[in-house]
């Protein structure tokens, strides 16, 4: 059995983890038209929250840093447009 990899957790607060829990909820109940119930939710939200949401976390930052370079590519080209002919 492979072992898991140890990630930092990203805390919620409670109501975030409310909210994410009614949308566990109806997502199990629209799209696969099952209830489900508190624990189950509450291992899912877990889950999420240990093993998915750093993931997601840091290709936020890594977008966000790609992102912030384009932005300072455009700062530099508009700085020398503001030059005048001598």
């Amino acid at each position: 059995m492979r072992r898991r990899e140890h990630l930092p957790q990203i805390k919620l607060s409670d109501s975030q983890r409310e909210k994410l829990n009614e949308e566990i909820k109806a997502f199990y109940l629209d799209e696969r038209g099952e209830e489900i119930g508190m624990i189950e939710q509450m291992q899912l939200l877990e889950l999420f929250e240990q093993k998915m949401a750093p993931i997601v976390y840091n290709k936020a930052l890594d977008d966000a840093r790609v992102w912030y370079g384009r932005m300072m590519d455009n700062v530099e080209a508009d700085y020398y447009a503001l030059y005048k002919n001598e």
